[in-house]
């Protein structure tokens, strides 16, 4: 079968166009025809190598974590899924999914309701249910705000969109072309760059109830010093508190983020998790952002557009 993936761990030149053999579904796989893959800024981590601590990678590897297609087979021990079946999920460990045909892990996979399209579907996983789970893991009340740096990209689109119905006033941290995007889902926009800290201030003089993080590095540590507790206070950001871990969760920088006192995401991966995402949007309650598609030929632009580039919500492969 065709795919598109890496040999090797490095930069953009380890990834080429490949034929591999095709997969068989082991204990508790389901194997699938692609229809859609999604593209993440952590799949660049992973041709890296940064993520090799937390992702196994056997090579040829495809490259992608999360896909969406039509059953083809399943293995043993699975029973919720059957060929013709319209999914979408995880990949198994040490495969990827920019390939005709992909392996998911039956227990982080879940049927596609016919409102969500492949792109959304495909975008599920990895993007979407981090925010979902970021959320779900801060448990604000309804009214608190909510600061999202990175605003503008796939978690960050899915985190404004997904706090909207929670009641949440959200301020989202993004570039001034994608402002457009961050409002229309009923997001308060504050533009990156110079100045953003006064520009948060000025909406929040008191401070913001929490952090959801797409971004690291000096964004997030800068961001944690403007939490309700601690601003005004003078306190270095991410020094000790009596409340324990911060409201502060991050999918970019996992290090940073426990040393300023937070944590990052606790990703759960499960069809449970992914069914209740599908039927927000299902229900029109929470619209997924995708901003591109490239055909799996073209795989190389859609990696290279979400690398180079920081596109709107997220990008995804077709098969």
């Amino acid at each position: 079968m065709r795919a598109f993936g890496f040999t090797q761990y490095g930069g953009p030149e380890v990834m080429h166009h490949l034929e591999v053999e095709d997969p068989v579904p082991g204990e508790g796989q389901v194997l699938i025809r692609l229809q859609a893959s999604g593209v993440n800024p952590a799949d660049i981590k992973v041709r890296s190598g940064l993520r090799r601590d937390r992702i196994r990678a056997v090579f040829p590897m495809a490259m992608g974590r999360e896909a969406a297609g039509e059953v083809l087979s399943v293995g043993p021990g699975v029973s919720d899924f059957a060929p013709g079946d319209q999914v979408f999920g995880s990949t198994a460990a040490g495969t990827g999914s920019m390939s005709e045909l992909v392996l998911l892990q039956a227990a982080a996979t879940a049927h596609r309701p016919a409102e969500v399209s492949v792109k959304q579907a495909a975008s599920i996983p990895v993007s979407v249910a981090t925010a979902h789970d970021a959320l779900d893991e801060l448990d604000l009340p309804e009214g608190s705000s909510l600061l999202v740096l990175g605003a503008g990209g796939g978690v960050g689109t899915a985190a404004c969109g997904l706090a909207r119905p929670r009641g949440l006033r959200v301020l989202g941290v993004a570039s001034e072309s994608k402002r457009t995007a961050v409002e229309e889902l009923g997001a308060v926009h504050v533009p990156k760059g110079a100045g953003w800290v006064d520009r948060v201030r000025q909406l929040a003089p008191d401070g913001v109830d929490a952090v959801i993080d797409a971004v690291g590095g000096p964004v997030l540590q800068e961001g944690v010093g403007l939490l309700r507790a601690r601003a005004g206070t003078g306190a270095e950001p991410g020094s000790p508190t009596d409340a324990g871990v911060l409201p502060v969760r991050s999918a970019a920088d996992f290090g940073l983020v426990a040393e300023l006192g937070g944590k990052p995401v606790d990703r759960r991966r499960t069809t449970a998790v992914f069914t209740e995402v599908a039927a927000l949007i299902a229900g029109g309650i929470f619209v997924s952002v995708v901003s591109a598609a490239w055909p799996l030929a073209e795989a190389h632009q859609a990696v290279a557009a979400v690398e180079q580039h920081s596109p709107v919500g997220n990008v995804v492969v077709l098969g």
